[in-house]
């Protein structure tokens, strides 16, 4: 297929493509974390982090009991750095670019929240105690200074039917872990026996 002729490449082709921007995508974004916004982020198990670096892009999901991203003050969030692989890809390009965009996502709601802003790695020993979790505190805790707050409407939510219970997709329909490392490794990884310890290194692991 032959699409290279019709690729958009300059800013005057795109935005006439899609005229005016609808007045409230405009109202609905502010500086800080209002009244309004605050009760979205404190009902929120869920958001997506997205960071970028000299490396490359990283989007990461962050979960935990709803309320554990802390609204500090209206313009200042932190989240506790919950235990994962090591890999640390987002912290590495904090080091080196703190932009960060957040994406919230709340079960049932068809509004997700996006922040924008800057983080920093905080590792004070009484904030990062004050995020315990099954007697486990977070190595970090990472400090978002808010620069741009909005909601995004239900579109997507609504096309993807992401909350609708028919949609639920049958996990044992896709690949498991174990079956996707041993074919990226040629089963030097992974396997079936990695699938069976996952459920206890989950249990001992998640904190």
């Amino acid at each position: 297929m032959a699409f290279t002729d019709h690729l958009v490449t300059t800013m005057d082709q795109l935005e006439s493509m899609y005229g005016e921007v609808h007045p409230p995508a405009r109202v609905k974004e502010i500086d800080h974390i209002n009244a309004h916004y605050r009760a979205f982020i404190e009902k929120a198990p869920f958001f997506a982090l997205a960071t970028g670096g000299p490396d490359g892009l990283d989007c990461s999901p962050r979960g935990d009991p709803a309320g554990f991203v802390r609204v500090h003050d209206e313009k200042t969030l932190m989240i506790p750095d919950r235990r994962g692989n090591n890999r640390i890809d987002s912290l590495r390009n904090l080091i080196e670019d703190p932009r960060v965009a957040l994406l919230f996502l709340i079960p049932g709601c068809g509004e997700t929240i996006r922040v924008n802003g800057r983080a920093q790695i905080c590792v004070d020993p009484e904030l990062c105690a004050s995020f315990i979790m099954e007697n486990k505190i977070p190595r970090c805790v990472l400090v978002v200074t808010v620069e741009r707050c909005y909601f995004q409407c239900p579109k997507a939510i609504v096309r993807s039917k992401l909350w609708d219970p028919a949609s639920k997709v049958d996990r044992a329909s896709l690949p498991t872990s174990g079956t996707i490392l041993a074919g990226i490794t040629n089963s030097q990884v992974g396997g079936p026996e990695y699938d069976r310890a996952y459920p206890d290194r989950l249990k001992a692991t998640i904190y």
